[in-house]
């Protein structure tokens, strides 16, 4: 397979190609043709854009933001003219890296089209990063040329990530883009050609970076179209960054696959979204169930009964959460468990295939079991590590934790699962220290390294706590230089002082003080496991 993919590339640069695993160390890949049936040459961006023209739909709504709506043609013109400018003034190769950094919005998606036509592969990146984590990203995939909005160019500079082009009021890329022609031929690249970058955090901090092909990107639509069913006159809202796969999917790739129209949030939060819902009687939605569970308490609460579909992923959906919405808002949420390394979501249910409480069965050409530590298969019935295999697989780009997801073919997404005897999947934990709290993923190493960076701090330990509205909540336990210092006040500095160093989300809602040094193994490693019994000392909310 892999002197195949070598020999069928577009790719002049191979940086990707050559940062992949080797192939005895890639998991079994399974495309029923009845279900994923693609030519050996494609390019996913021109499938998902000249496609929808050639079927007529160049005049429909594609996405909107605020009072911009932009026609599936008008996205065409710019991503060309982009793609144009990224091959004639920066000289971008079939293979080179792009990076991508922007809120949601058509312009961010235009660039992201345009990265693809040209060949090259695009490396998402969340606006909330700060300079470190950049670092780290860019570090990794070597980009060629950033691709930023207006504003958000400053962490970006720091980072030392080389040549930028700004979009936005003024924008050096809109400037160069306005003397583009419009027209721009689609490189013709292999359906197994790479052409996502997608970052995900890992327990250390350092990110793994998934790499996903041309394929990969038409795959997660059509696997999930017996769940959504979406239709041209759909109406795609979402809360999710685009620099997540389970927000590029349920807000670009879908809805451009069905010739869909997406409106995009012009502020966070689930009140915005929610009048977002009512102003534009949005009928499919993606989002976390943090965030339905905040629409059911909106007062005044905006009419949201446009939604035949409400998708719920990132994090665990309660069956309590599920019955709440189901009562107040008359929607049965859409379940769903997906992975960076695995795209988007694997399994699901739908209408009346759903069973409250549980996850869903693997959709259409995906295989589930569970197993335990050792590899063996667990009985239904009992808990154990959930593993999968389907079209789409985990290929960490130049990372030797691909042997730890990819394991005798099988992807193990770190999930904890039970399966019943109906084949219904049952979530019951994450396997490793990974906290997600309203389905944002934060490693708990990355808290604490910030956390040391102050210098009140001796030692820190972080690990998730349970919380009625987050799912989860950073919950971070401090042993001070002078423990007599312990104030609220500065618990407080503690949490600015993270948001300042990495992404504000990630900063600890809670602070417990420690009088004793941390607790630690016997070769001097932090316990995490140890950590919720100092629960009794000084706690800082």
């Amino acid at each position: 397979m892999r002197a195949d993919l070598d020999a069928a590339t577009a790719h002049v640069d191979r940086f990707v190609l050559d940062g992949l695993p080797p192939a005895e160390h890639w998991p079994e890949i399974r495309l029923d043709e009845s279900l994923y049936c693609y030519p050996d040459r494609l390019n996913a961006a021109a499938v998902l854009l000249d496609g929808a023209i050639e079927r007529g739909w160049g005049s429909h709504p594609c996405m909107g933001l605020g009072d911009d709506l932009w026609t599936y043609a008008e996205v065409a013109d710019c991503a060309n003219r982009i793609a144009a400018v990224l091959v004639d003034d920066y000289g971008i190769v079939p293979g080179n890296r792009v990076l991508l950094r922007g809120a949601n919005a058509p312009w961010m998606v235009a660039a992201w089209l345009a990265v693809l036509k040209a060949g090259a592969v695009a490396v998402t990146t969340m606006p909330l990063l700060r300079a470190a984590e950049l670092a780290k990203v860019i570090s990794k995939c070597e980009p060629s040329v950033s691709l930023c909005e207006a504003g958000m160019e400053a962490e970006l500079h720091r980072a030392a990530g080389g040549p930028i082009a700004i979009w936005g009021p003024n924008g050096d890329l809109n400037t160069a883009a306005a003397a583009k022609s419009g027209e721009f031929a689609a490189v013709d690249t292999a359906a197994t050609d790479p052409a996502l970058l997608a970052s995900t955090s890992g327990t250390t901090g350092d990110p793994k970076v998934a790499v996903h092909v041309h394929r990969d990107l038409l795959a997660i639509a059509d696997g999930i179209e017996p769940i959504l069913q979406a239709r041209s006159d759909d109406v795609f809202v979402g809360s999710p960054p685009l620099a997540f796969t389970f927000g590029l999917g349920g807000e670009v790739v879908f809805p451009m696959r069905a010739g869909a129209c997406t409106w995009f949030c012009e502020e966070p939060g689930p009140a915005a979204l929610a009048e977002l819902i009512a102003e534009r009687r949005a009928t499919v939605c993606f989002s976390s169930p943090t965030a339905y569970r905040a629409m059911v308490a909106l007062d005044p609460r905006p009419d949201v009964s446009s939604l035949r579909c409400g998708v719920s992923a990132g994090e665990w959906l309660p069956q309590s959460t599920f019955e709440l919405v189901e009562s107040e808002l008359g929607l049965r949420l859409t379940d769903g468990i997906g992975a960076t390394e695995l795209l988007h979501i694997f399994i699901s249910a739908a209408d009346a295939q759903i069973r409250p409480g549980s996850t869903g069965k693997p959709l259409p050409g995906w295989e589930a079991a569970i197993f335990d530590a050792d590899g063996a298969p667990v009985p239904d019935g009992e808990a154990g590590l959930l593993a999968v295999k389907g079209p789409i697989g985990c290929r960490y780009l130049d990372d030797d934790r691909q042997t730890a997801y990819v394991r005798d073919g099988w992807n193990f997404t770190g999930d904890v699962y039970v399966r019943d005897a109906d084949g219904y999947f049952w979530y019951q934990a994450r396997a490793d220290d990974m906290i997600i709290s309203a389905g944002y993923n934060i490693a708990a190493p990355e808290v604490e390294e910030a956390l040391l960076s102050h210098e009140a701090v001796a030692e820190a330990g972080v690990i998730g706590s349970p919380d009625a509205h987050r799912g989860m909540v950073v919950h971070a336990f401090v042993h001070l230089r002078d423990p007599s210092s312990a104030t609220d006040s500065l618990a407080c500095e503690l949490q600015n002082h993270v948001k300042a160093s990495i992404a504000p989300y990630k900063y600890p809602r809670r602070i417990t003080f420690c009088a004793e040094p941390l607790p630690t193994t016997p070769t001097g490693k932090l316990r995490r496991r140890g950590l919720s019994d100092l629960l009794g000392e000084d706690r800082r909310d």
